[in-house]
């Protein structure tokens, strides 16, 4: 059940979503040669809790048997979604993906991105770009009078056009109260009635959900490794990971996790 939210809860959550975009906005400082994944995490959890809010990754979710242990998530080359973040040192061409989440008063900000350390390979550096050519242009698609398949069929049609592989198994999602709500936004959707595994929603004012392309330079298979957590591509090419959180608005979107 999609949970429209009011004025005042989308303030909250702009506020959430302003405490994703400055831990962002930190973390891309600090990204370089040499710097691990651990001293990141602890980066964005000082900069979550500066800001009176509390890390939404860390321990997701609440009584598994293997809850996340980290702040971030961290996904370096071929790893797409849910790194953990650890003793992993950055090297020169590395891409990585970061993905954060803070709760403030209950409510939820979502956003990830992806960059290169230092200098990358120039597929890898075309394959970010069209990443976030994709994002921004499911976020203009993202208005009242449309359905949420239209936004997947705006996002998949960029990757087409630049032959890349779009991953199947993981989507955006409604995000409020909790970080994963109705309504599932898929980055591309299927032709074929009976292949259809998520309802299209019509838009209307209050939704807030997370728009988050993943793709690849190659296959879009993926697997999981044996942390439980980390997502990996399995023919082992580079993947891209970038989300915003948004609002639906009688006008233009609103994104809630811009710093």
């Amino acid at each position: 059940m999609i949970h429209f939210k009011t004025p005042e809860e989308l303030l909250i959550m702009r506020e959430a979503g302003r405490i994703v975009g400055r831990t962002h906005a930190a973390l891309r400082e600090a990204i370089k040669p040499g710097v691990t994944t651990a001293q990141l995490d602890r980066i964005a959890e000082d900069v979550i809790r500066r800001h009176n809010a509390i890390p939404s990754f860390l321990g997701y979710p609440p009584g598994a048997q293997y809850p996340f242990p980290g702040s971030i998530c961290a996904s370096i080359n071929n790893e797409l979604v849910h790194g953990i973040p650890g003793p992993r040192v950055l090297h020169e061409g590395d891409v990585i993906s970061i993905d954060v989440g803070a709760t403030y008063k209950g409510f939820v900000g979502d956003a990830a991105f992806t960059v290169g350390v230092g200098k990358i390979a120039p597929e890898a550096q075309r394959l970010i770009e069209v990443a976030e050519e994709a994002l921004w242009t499911g976020i203009r698609t993202a208005k009242v009078g449309v359905e949420t398949r239209d936004i997947s069929m705006a996002i998949q049609a960029v990757a087409e056009q630049h032959g890349y592989g779009i991953v199947r198994e993981y989507t955006g999602h409604g995000v409020g109260r909790s970080m994963h709500e109705d309504p599932q936004v898929p980055n591309w959707w299927p032709r074929g009635r009976k292949q259809r595994q998520w309802r299209s929603y019509p838009l209307r004012p209050g939704m807030t959900f997370a728009l988050e392309p993943m793709f690849c330079l190659g296959s879009p298979a993926t697997r999981v490794l044996d942390d439980h957590w980390t997502v990996i591509i399995a023919d082992g090419t580079v993947a891209v990971h970038v989300e915003h959180t948004i609002a639906v608005t009688e006008d233009e979107p609103l994104i809630l996790t811009l710093p």
